[in-house]
């Protein structure tokens, strides 16, 4: 079987972490706690790779207030973060 996220960026799988360990994560919360360990994150960087992966389907996206979107990790994205997770315990025994 091959890994669905296979055809994600590093950074795109990031998101998918974030977004899967938080209940309904805005863009800036999810931007907050990725710099925790990433340099700086642009608004040009995160918001289109956020759309990137609701339009591949592993997230969608609603709506808090005019201004603001939440996330959340669909089946789809679910399946594909469990997938992953299968994949790098074959390799990775910690």
């Amino acid at each position: 079987m091959t890994d669905p996220l296979f055809e994600l960026t590093s950074f795109q799988r990031d998101l998918l972490y974030v977004v899967v360990g938080e209940t309904d994560p805005s863009g800036q919360e999810i931007k907050t706690e990725l710099e925790t360990v990433m340099d700086e994150i642009t608004h040009g960087r995160l918001y289109p790779n956020l759309d990137t992966l609701v339009k591949k389907g592993y997230l969608e996206k609603g709506e808090i207030d005019r201004r603001t979107n939440y996330y959340q990790v669909t089946e789809k994205g679910l399946e594909a973060l469990q997938a992953r997770r299968n994949w790098e315990d074959r390799y990775v025994d910690l």
